[in-house]
């Protein structure tokens, strides 16, 4: 019963949609779409019982932070809920523009559009830079929103082995060299860990003359300079002409970016369909994300924390031999290969209070089944003792 779950449904739609005893079982084992009834920081509850938040983006735990609650709650008594439309006609406020450039200059760029969704953010940052006859080389392994910002645009796409950068060199040499070409990757894999080999990657595209774009969503915060990002970890901000990435990660907020010069931002603003008919980002979530940026470079304790707790966290799996896929940062999966091992740990991990998430083929390779966790500045020493001992007994189930 249980594993028919991942089963292609042989019902007709609605009969299944129907089906109440067929909904109520897939509700009871399903380990997708569980609400939460509270949270505070990294504890949870869920089904009436505690639990151990380890599957949330929340990187440097600044959701409960006094200062961006705070900012939130001022914006929605400043501005109300909603600015109620698109940027282009009335949905456009001074916060977003006092915001924009304040991200830009941390960033190192000109000039940033924020948008109400990060996946707005990435599709936009692609689509609106690629056109049909371009030719675009991405990473096999690059996220949703960059395909379908790939597939909008009527590009070419070819992909190239993931992080690989002898695959990505034979793969433009083969091409047309005078068609123009983007290159486009991602700053940290969320669902490996993998910190992109950006300085080599950037190497072969630019020696195929490749405009470039790099969603950093999972490296902003986490990496380089006060959190400024992988391509500030690397030292290559001159190199990257659009950087794209979330606000829902390390800023506790909701919503995204596209950081570039400012001649591409207005091209953005005025070409990109995603951009032009999409709802402002509201009031409280620009003001929190504003807030946490600030936090970010003030308080830089939460960044150390959060590496200590990757260290000690990353050396309680490798202890019971568990497989991190080489993870290097805060997002690291624990790899069983199969959709059965998957599921019975991620269950027996719930039985024992923390709470995970799983990720199974075709959202991973065949054979790289996982259980994705993330940690955060917030675990607790306690917390990470209480993971530890619940590691041990999924493992010891297996």
């Amino acid at each position: 019963m249980v594993f028919s779950l991942f089963q292609k449904p042989k019902k007709p739609i609605l009969a299944r949609c129907h089906d109440d005893q067929a909904t109520k079982m897939r509700l009871k084992y399903a380990p997708y779409y569980h609400a939460m009834q509270s949270q505070c920081g990294t504890d949870v509850t869920l089904g009436g019982r505690p639990a151990i938040m380890l599957a949330s983006n929340d990187y440097l735990g600044l959701s409960f932070h006094p200062k961006v609650t705070e900012a939130a709650c001022a914006a929605l008594r400043k501005w109300g809920t909603s600015s109620t439309g698109a940027r282009i006609s009335n949905g456009s406020r001074a916060y977003h523009i006092e915001f924009e450039e304040k991200l830009a200059a941390f960033l190192g760029r000109e000039a940033c559009h924020v948008h109400s969704a990060g996946y707005l953010s990435c599709v936009s940052a692609v689509a609106s830079f690629a056109q049909k006859g371009d030719i675009i080389l991405a990473d096999k392994n690059n996220h949703s929103c960059l395909w379908d910002g790939a597939r909008l645009s009527h590009a070419q796409v070819e992909r190239f082995s993931h992080n690989n950068t002898a695959d990505l060199a034979d793969l433009a040499a083969s091409l047309p060299a005078n068609a123009p070409k983007m290159f486009v990757a991602e700053g940290v894999y969320s669902m490996e860990g993998h910190i992109a080999a950006l300085p080599a990657l950037l190497d072969v595209a630019d020696q195929y003359n490749c405009f470039n774009v790099i969603d950093d969503a999972h490296g902003f915060g986490v990496l380089g300079r006060e959190g400024r990002g992988t391509v500030d970890h690397f030292g290559l901000n001159d190199r990257v002409d659009v950087l794209c990435g979330s606000l829902s990660k390390s800023l506790s907020s909701t919503g995204g970016f596209v950081a570039a010069s400012r001649d591409l931002i207005e091209y953005l603003r005025t070409n990109s369909k995603q951009t032009i008919f999409s709802a402002a980002l509201s009031p409280a979530q620009t003001a929190a994300a504003q807030a946490a940026l600030d936090v970010l470079q003030t308080e830089p304790g939460h960044l150390e924390r959060l590496w200590r707790n990757t260290k000690r966290y990353r050396d309680i799996l490798h202890s019971l031999k568990l497989d991190t896929w080489g993870s290097e940062t805060p997002a690291i999966p624990i790899v069983l290969g199969s959709k059965e091992r998957v599921y019975r740990f991620w269950q027996t991990l719930l039985e024992k209070g923390v709470f995970t998430v799983m990720s199974i083929a075709p959202a991973v390779p065949p054979g790289k089944d996982l259980i994705r966790t993330a940690i955060s500045a917030q675990h607790t020493d306690e917390q990470l003792d209480r993971i530890a001992e619940a590691m041990a007994c999924a493992a010891k189930k297996l």
